[in-house]
């Protein structure tokens, strides 16, 4: 049976009022016995829980069966739409096959006959490459830079061989080469004048007493040397006064260093001559110079051309030194041993360090070293007297000359090992 709604013969209509969470109807009447029936037999208390319940249930599938309905609906234009849309993709595949085929097919394709015009055998591409590269053809690019490599690089009379060519009047480096040799004669010409005003200064100095200024400089340099090497103090005292009165004897002052000397004050003067002067009177001034300066040894420096016979390189005459230097012909080490003899010669006679001293070991050395140096002085004479220098004589010199150095480092290591106590 089926169940309607039915109105009641009131003035009240039935009305259902739609809020957000609910739905209130007024005056509804269902005319169904069956229903009217059934739910007579339910209990009293729960006719408004089922008469609820069925409103909502019923509600819920009107609602439901709807639903079923759109989906439905959706479904069929859905497949409407795919079946249109597959027919459109077919087309649109066929189509693109198509153009694919048109432009890119094998032989007959747009591209294959375009890039086998250009870049085939016989294409723009090979056809402009033999064009600019053909070596043959003289406006080719390769012919032109053969043409042009050849105009500058080829032969004497290329481009590059005339810039080059420092003896041809265009080339650069012809004024480069004509700047040279100018720059070159002024340099010779400057070494001439040089040369010149050297060997007259040479000249000057030789017949002058300037020369003696400049032989100073010379033993200096070479006194300062020595005097770092053995930690000794150097002064140069050629214009200053002495002990004495007015004296100025006494060109330098070596002061022995205090380590050797255990703080006793052991001086060597030395004198510098480049002019000629006697024995007797060398004697005399060495005296004076070692009163004048309180040093307890002398030394003479001659140049070669004023030092007296038997002195070259050096010699022990009494208590001081006599040597050589050469200035166009320097031997530093014979000068050095020339000084070191002086300082061991004042260091031997230091009276008031005697027991610190190996006097036996110092003396020996000198004694030896005195002996040595008479050996030379007889060979020097008997190679004056022969004129030719002989291979066994000069030999004889180099190993006494040895010697006089052993016999110095022997005494240095005497005054060094009393030193040590």
């Amino acid at each position: 049976m089926e169940a309607r709604l039915v109105a009641l013969p009131t003035r009240l209509d039935p009305s259902v009022r739609v809020a957000p969470d609910r739905i209130t109807i007024e005056h509804l009447v269902v005319a169904d016995a069956g229903l009217a029936a059934w739910l007579a037999d339910q209990p009293m208390d729960d006719h408004g829980i089922l008469a609820e319940r069925a409103m909502r249930i019923g509600l819920m599938a009107i609602q439901s069966v709807g639903v079923t309905l759109n989906v439905d609906a959706v479904r069929a234009e859905f497949d409407r739409l795919a079946e249109g849309q597959r027919v459109m993709t077919e087309r649109a595949a066929e189509a693109l096959e198509q153009t694919l085929r048109t432009n890119f097919g094998d032989g007959d394709g747009r591209l294959p006959r375009t890039l086998e015009a250009f870049l085939g055998d016989r294409g723009k591409l090979q056809a402009t490459v033999r064009e600019l590269f053909d070596p043959a053809r003289k406006d080719s690019a390769l012919g032109r830079l053969s043409t042009m490599l050849e105009t500058y690089f080829d032969g004497d009379a290329s481009r590059l061989a005339t810039l080059l060519d420092p003896t041809r009047p265009g080339s650069p480096f012809n004024a480069f080469r004509a700047e040279v040799a100018a720059g070159l004669r002024a340099i010779d010409e400057r070494l001439v004048a040089f040369q010149a005003a050297q060997s007259a200064r040479s000249d000057e100095r030789s017949r002058s007493a300037a020369k003696g200024v400049d032989f100073e400089d010379l033993v200096e340099s070479m006194l300062g040397a020595i005097a770092r090497g053995g930690g000794d103090l150097l002064e140069r005292t050629s214009n200053e006064a002495g002990s004495t009165l007015k004296s100025k004897k006494g060109d330098f002052v070596l002061t022995i260093n205090p380590g050797l000397t255990r703080g006793a004050d052991v001086r060597v003067v030395i004198e510098a001559k480049d002019r000629s002067i006697s024995v007797p009177a060398m004697r005399a001034e060495l005296r004076e110079a070692k009163a004048n300066r309180g040093a307890a040894v002398g030394i003479v420096v001659f140049t070669p051309a004023h030092a007296p016979a038997g002195v070259a390189p050096f010699d022990v005459r009494g208590d001081d030194v006599w040597c050589v230097v050469d200035p166009d012909d320097l031997d530093p080490s014979s000068f050095e041993v020339a000084i070191r003899l002086a300082r061991y010669l004042a260091l031997a006679g230091l009276a008031a360090h005697d027991a610190e001293i190996d006097t036996a070991a110092v003396s020996g050395a000198l004694a030896s070293i005195r002996e040595q140096l008479d050996q030379i002085r007889n060979l020097k004479s008997q190679l004056t007297s022969i004129g030719n220098a002989t291979k066994a004589v000069w030999n004889g010199l180099d190993a006494l000359r040895s010697g006089v150095v052993d016999q110095v480092t022997r005494a240095e290591a005497g005054i060094r090992s009393s030193a040590r106590v």
